[in-house]
């Protein structure tokens, strides 16, 4: 099986590029690499990180941590998911 972690944050007005170096270090400090990874931005810096596992949906996985209170707008949001494979 292979689960999917999405970790979302958005980062206090101007500081979008300092939270996206912040993730991609805590990125590079997971204890295990993940199958793949994907980053995103999008507009109001926000931050999108994904993360392909080949593991069961209720894994215990290394997770993102949450930024300090003074780079994001509010609480990171996360989802896992289950892949149903690709076309």
């Amino acid at each position: 099986m292979t689960v999917a972690l999405m970790w979302e944050a958005r980062a206090v007005p101007g500081r979008g590029a300092e939270l996206l170096a912040w993730t991609e270090e805590r990125v590079r400090e997971l204890p295990v690499s993940p199958l793949r990874r994907e980053t995103f931005r999008a507009p109001q810096d926000r931050v999108l990180v994904i993360t392909w596992w080949a593991a069961p949906y209720d894994a215990d996985l290394p997770e993102l941590p949450e930024p300090d209170a003074e780079l994001v707008s509010r609480a990171v949001h996360r989802w896992r998911f289950e892949s149903l494979g690709g076309r």
